[in-house]
């Protein structure tokens, strides 16, 4: 079973930029994105639902701001919108839908923004969702997939140093990634790929993305009980439409 998840920085202008030709080439079980900046009126039919699959959407009540969507060639067993928190619920920054043999939680991760100007909700919302975990890991395996704005260790960026007091890499937000690690869960990537300069996320400005100046801030994270169902991990930083690239986790069958 193959998931991918991508922080698309808006579904539309993704597709003006080849996301359709990319997703049929993929032919993903699920397909997880984030910041789609989009509401499902807004799309057509073939956009709510490409090749047949099933589609759920988590907007923001903000147009044109954050926002969840999930891709299933499946239909869940259930699907969750938000944790019944209204502070984020609003932002659409949580969907969840059920398999067989785990929940997928999409989740796109605020940003704690210039001057940590939302930092305090930033670290409320990993308190929230790190308790949501935790409480669905008592029924069954969780994958919890997206943009988690944090590069945890200095090796998930590239220039660890003088970012040490930016958005992303603050020592809260890395600190409660190691809690949310200690708690039974496990950073699949970084469990099986040790080396460094594996990026998912890479600033617009020029050259920056050539010279692979970036961030590890996606991730597939599961409890650890379900490691042994994962068959592989890794990224396609060649993949272009986004400021992020899409990153992928098998799981086998």
């Amino acid at each position: 079973m193959k998931l991918v998840s991508w922080n698309v920085n808006g579904l539309r202008a993704a597709y003006n930029k080849g996301f359709l030709d990319w997703f049929q080439k993929e032919k993903a079980d699920v397909v997880c994105l984030q910041e789609i900046k989009v509401k499902q009126e807004q799309l057509d039919l073939f956009q709510l639902n490409p090749m047949g699959y099933h589609s759920y959407w988590h907007s923001a009540e903000k147009p044109g701001y954050s926002g969840v969507a999930i891709y299933s060639k499946k239909e869940p067993l259930s699907v969750k919108y938000g944790i019944g928190k209204s502070e984020i619920d609003n932002e659409g920054r949580v969907l969840t839908v059920e398999y067989k043999d785990f929940f997928l939680v999409n989740t796109y991760f605020p940003n704690s923004q210039r001057e940590h100007a939302r930092l305090d909700y930033k670290l409320m919302f990993c308190d929230k969702i790190l308790r949501f975990c935790k409480k669905l890991k008592k029924e069954k395996n969780v994958v919890l997939c997206g943009d988690y704005n944090i590069a945890h260790e200095e090796i998930d960026l590239k220039n660890p140093k003088q970012n040490i007091n930016n958005a992303g890499f603050l020592p809260e937000e890395r600190a409660w990634m190691g809690k949310f690690l200690s708690q039974g869960f496990l950073d699949v990537f970084r469990d099986r790929v040790k080396e460094p300069h594996h990026y998912t996320w890479w600033s617009y400005r020029p050259g920056i993305r050539d010279r692979n100046i970036g961030w590890r801030i996606d991730y597939h994270c599961i409890n650890e009980e379900f490691n042994d169902r994962i068959k592989k991990v890794y990224h396609k930083p060649d993949v272009l439409g986004s400021d992020h690239c899409p990153i992928y986790l098998e799981v086998k069958n």
